[in-house]
Order: C-alpha cells, then structure tokens, then sequence
C-alpha cells in the first residue's frame, strides 16, 4: 500500500513539474514575434492559457504576471501533495 501511495504522490509531482515547464516555456515564447502562432505556441496556449486566466488579475499595466502567480500556486499544490503522502504513509 505505501508504494502505491508513493507512486501515486511521485506520478502527481512529475506531472505538475511537466505543466510548470510547460508555462515557462509558454511565457519565454513572449520573446519570441510571431512564437504564440507556431504549432508548439498554439498547442501549449490550449494547455496552458485556461489555468493562467485564472491569474489574470496579477497585471501591471501591459505586463502581466500571471505565470508567476500560478507557478507559484502549482508549488504549494504539489508541496501539499508531497505532504499528504508523508501524512499517509505515517499513517499506514
């Protein structure tokens, strides 16, 4: 039982990991003209732009700190996670 929790926590934190790269990536092709058009810019805007327009207040005139914002959030998601399976498996 406590492998299938630490793999469970493990598999959880990998994935949130693969979304953070994922929003970092999404935000460096800001610097890029014409990147957000691309195939990989349109694939990671579906991806990416749904959890960040939860973020959208963070906004300072044109700039928007929205991928900060949930990168942030998505740490203490995935270091809840973490804990939660500490909780468990010292509860098993």
């Amino acid at each position: 039982m406590i492998e299938m929790v630490n793999f469970i926590v493990w598999l959880a934190t990998k994935a949130i990991d693969v979304y953070m790269f994922a929003i970092v990536i999404y935000a460096l092709l800001s610097w890029l003209p014409g990147a957000y058009q691309s195939t990989l810019g349109r694939l990671l805007g579906r991806i990416v732009e749904p959890f960040e327009q939860l973020f959208d207040f963070a906004r300072v005139g044109m700039v928007s700190f929205a991928p900060i914002v949930a990168l942030i959030v998505l740490t203490f998601v995935q270091r809840g996670i973490i804990f939660l399976g500490i909780l468990i498996n010292n509860h098993l």
